[in-house]
Formats: structure tokens, C-alpha cells, sequence
């Protein structure tokens, strides 16, 4: 789970990390009395669920309270544009206007969970306030990284190492270790699965401050921390995955045309990686787990026919906890129920699979077996060909 920047610095806040001042506005005048209070100028920007948004206009300088409202009524309800968007954009429902800072200095920092150590791993560079991607492919020198034991934590020496990597000395260094390991509890504690702040920066005060937050939370860890859930925002979702969510369903959208319904994570990687491999374009990530039910199957069904550019589904079970044959009638009854149109692939492999084959055959519904993934990738993309 994501949320916006302004929740985002409320959670920093809690753990004394180090944030300008900033509020949401509910109105114009709200913006213009906030900038008054902030001595006339302030940074009015758009609360969105993605990255770039000051290139696509949605943070913006007001150099005065009637500026500052202005810029409000542009951002409200726009359809805000940036890479990670898309080219339809996210409708903007909140305006956050933040107290300006003076920067001598923007810095990149990230807590993340590295999956090849399965470790929290700090990510930091003196290239503040551009895609770390694009610091990694020119200048990868610039990238100080460190991986965390987590049976000792974030140690005083790696906050150090850090800290020496960004440059900080004196006074600087000293609030910046402590913002570092301020920083790593609230990752802990909350069950995060990613923290960026970018930029960092040092002020010409020589303060060290998040001057913007994104942070992602462990969706298995939620049940944990109703405080954080109550920072969801359905809006910045979507329609499938909120349903998906309904029925304990691993579920997100993208931009191809062949529906995928597998059962565990790393299969459904790599069903997706072999539908692209044999010239296909998955829509969509779902992972129904391992002890879904014949109706959990149905509404999987339900959720990625919802999708009118899916033109074909491929079904990849492999049964463990979940039995085959339990799948097929669930595919079975979301044919009699829903009516499926498009060309459905199945391949089953596992606990009771001449079972679940049997029920398919019997079904008197066309649905297409694949022996094996490839073949079974092969058949679905041939389909739509």
C-alpha cells in the first residue's frame, strides 16, 4: 500500500524525522491564509500516487498568498501527467502547501527491501532530486549502498558510513546519523517496504530535512497498523485491484491484452515473463495463493473479464495446498455464470490434476489445455493471433 506525501511526513514527524511545515488545503482561501502564515510564500503541490510530478506541474513556487490560491484551483482536479502515470494521468483530490525551505544542498536517500540479501538495504547519493535510475546508469559511483543485518539493525557506524558518503561534516553529520537511524525505525516499526526521500537536503542553516517522502507499505503486515490503513486512498486505486482486494486477491493492472489467473507470486512472474517471451503482452498481475476456493477462482475470473482489452486468459495452477480439480470447477462456474467470450488457456499441474483435467473436458465449455507453460504460452498468444 502507497500514500501521499502529506501523510507520508505526518508518519516522518512521529518518528522526529526532520520535515518542512505543511498542510492540506481544503479551498483557495485555505491555500492563501496557509502561505500567509508560512510569511507570504509557499510550495503548492498535487497529492498523487506517483513520481514525477513537479515536471508534470503539480508542484509549483507561489510567490504570494493570492499566488498560492491561484495555483490551487489549477491543481485541483487536474488530470496531473507524469511518467509513472501514464499518458491518462491521476486526478488530483488534494492540494498539500508546504512552508519553502532554503536549500543549500539535495541529496538522495532510500530504505528498501533488497530481495537478493532479503535484507533492508540504505540507498543514498549526492544526486538529489532526480530518478536514482538515472544516477545508477551515468554516474554509479555516486550511489553509497549498505545492507542491513537485521539482527543488529542499522548500526551506528553504517549511519556514519552514510553520512560520510553524502558529504555531511560537523553539525550536519551529526543530525544526519540521526535522522538515518530515526528513519530505519520507523521502516521497522511499520512494516514498510520502501521509504525515498528525494530530495534530502541541507539547509544553509545546516539542517537536515525530508523535503519529500514516498513511503510503501508490506500489505501483510497492515492487519498490524490500523492507523496506517487508514491512510488508503481508494481514489489513487484501481476499480480491480480494490475489488481483487475484496476476496484476498493478489491483483494489478497493466497494459497488455492476455489475462492471467496463476497461484503464487513467483509462477505468476513467470508466466508473464514467458507470455512476453512468446510475443504476448500480459494485463494483468493476479495471484489467487494457495488455498483459494472455487469461488475466489470465479471472482479472479469476474475481475480480469472486467478488462475489455483482455482478448484471451491463460489459467497457470500448479497444485500444492490448492487442488486442481477445485480450480476447474471454479473455472467451470465462472463460465456458466459470467459467460467468457474470449479463448481460455488452462494449464494445471500438481494435487488432483486428472481430476481437474476431467472437469475441464467434461465442462462442454472451449477450454484450450496446455501441456506444459510453454505450450500453454504458446496457445494463448496464437489465440489472439
Amino acid at each position: 500500500m502507497n500514500i501521499h506525501e502529506y501523510q507520508a511526513k505526518e508518519l516522518l514527524r512521529q518518528y522526529k524525522v526532520a520535515t518542512p511545515n505543511g498542510r492540506v488545503a481544503q479551498d483557495a482561501e485555505e491555500a492563501r491564509q496557509i502561505t500567509k502564515e508560512y510569511g507570504g510564500q509557499s510550495v503548492v503541490k498535487a497529492q498523487i500516487h506517483a513520481g514525477g510530478r513537479g515536471k508534470g506541474g503539480g508542484v509549483k513556487f507561489a510567490t504570494d498568498p493570492d499566488k498560492a490560491a491561484e495555483l490551487f484551483k489549477a491543481m485541483m482536479g487536474m488530470q496531473l501527467v507524469t511518467k509513472q502515470t501514464g499518458p491518462e494521468g491521476r486526478k488530483v483530490r488534494t492540494v498539500f502547501i508546504s512552508d519553502p525551505v532554503d536549500i543549500a544542498r539535495e541529496l538522495y536517500l532510500a530504505f528498501l527491501v533488497d530481495r537478493a540479501t532479503s535484507r533492508v538495504t540504505v540507498m543514498a547519493s549526492t544526486e538529489g532530486g532526480v530518478e536514482i535510475e538515472e544516477v545508477a546508469e551515468k554516474t554509479p559511483e555516486k550511489i553509497v549502498k549498505v545492507v542491513v543485518d537485521p539482527a543488529l539493525g542499522l548500526s551506528g557506524f553504517q549511519a556514519r558510513q552514510i553520512a560520510f558518503g553524502l558529504g555531511f561534516s560537523g553539525d550536519g553529520f551529526k543530525k544526519c546519523v540521526v535522522f538515518l537511524q530515526n528513519l530505519y525505525r520507523l521502516f521497522v516499526e511499520k512494516d514498510c517496504s520502501m521509504v525515498e526521500v528525494n530530495p534530502l537536503v541541507e539547509t544553509k542553516t545546516g539542517d537536515v530535512i525530508a523535503l519529500d517522502a514516498k513511503i510503501g507499505f508490506d500489505d501483510n503486515g497492515l492487519f498490524r497498523h490500523p492507523d496506517v490503513l487508514a491512510y488508503r486512498d481508494l481514489n489513487e486505486e484501481a476499480e480491480e485491484e480494490i475489488e481483487a482486494s475484496k476476496f484476498n486477491l493478489n491483483f494489478i493492472k497493466l497494459d497488455g491484452n492476455i489475462g492471467c489467473m496463476v497461484n503464487g507470486a513467483g509462477l505468476a512472474m513467470g508466466t508473464m515473463d514467458i507470455i512476453k517471451y512468446h510475443g504476448g503482452s500480459p494485463a494483468n498481475f493476479l495471484d489467487v495463493g494457495g488455498g483459494a476456493t472455487e469461488d475466489a477462482v470465479k471472482n479472479a475470473f469476474r475481475i480480469i473479464l472486467q478488462d475489455t482489452s483482455v482478448k484471451a486468459v491463460l489459467v497457470n495452477i500448479f497444485g500444492g495446498i490448492m487442488r486442481c480439480d477445485v480450480v476447474a470447477k471454479g473455472i467451470v462456474n465462472a463460465a456458466k455464470e459470467i459467460g467468457i467470450s474470449v479463448p481460455v488457456v488452462v494449464r494445471l499441474e500438481g494435487t488432483n490434476v486428472e481430476e481437474g483435467k476431467k472437469i475441464l473436458a467434461e465442462s462442454g465449455y472451449n477450454l484450450i489445455v496446455g501441456e506444459n507453460i510453454k505450450d500453454a504460452a504458446e496457445k494463448v498468444v496464437a489465440s489472439i493471433k
